[in-house]
């Protein structure tokens, strides 16, 4: 009985010394509130060459190109069908606001209806896609540009 008591009085301590911790109140600027602010910090170490892009080429294309398109256009033919609304990498805009940390949380944790990669995708591949998120709208522009040039 007595051992009884001294573990109920045990987690009571417990609970009030964890309630009386300070909370987190920091809000990151990022929509995604739900970001923790140290994932929204961390710092891509892929860097976006021609292999990390080719790399991420391959998961994009069998698990994002679906929702996302091809291109990164949000007009993928399971966006349609589900009738969602998915942001256009095409346009720089689109990410200009986001860390890469951000975007990396996302493709881990998922997003909304975006279901998680989680542990399928190796920690290096998810930084190899953002890579790739952030080449979209480069080579949309780098297209635009290329048309410009070829009017003059």
């Amino acid at each position: 009985m007595s051992r009884l008591i001294s573990l109920l009085t045990a987690s009571v301590i417990f609970l009030l010394v964890l309630s009386a911790q300070p909370q987190n109140t920091q809000k990151s600027s990022s929509p995604y509130s739900a970001i923790p602010i140290e994932a929204a910090r961390q710092q891509n170490p892929v860097k976006p060459s021609p292999e990390s892009l080719a790399r991420a080429k391959k998961w994009w294309t069998i698990d994002c190109a679906m929702c996302h398109g091809a291109n990164g256009d949000g007009r993928g033919d399971l966006a349609k069908d589900m009738k969602v609304h998915i942001a256009d990498f095409t346009n720089p805009d689109s990410l200009k606001d986001r860390t890469d940390g951000e975007i990396f949380y996302i493709i881990k944790n998922g997003y909304e209806d975006m279901p998680p990669e989680g542990p399928r995708v190796k920690t290096e591949e998810n930084w190899d896609l953002v890579n790739y998120v952030r080449s979209l709208a480069k080579a949309k522009t780098d297209t635009a540009q290329g048309a410009q040039s070829g009017k003059n």
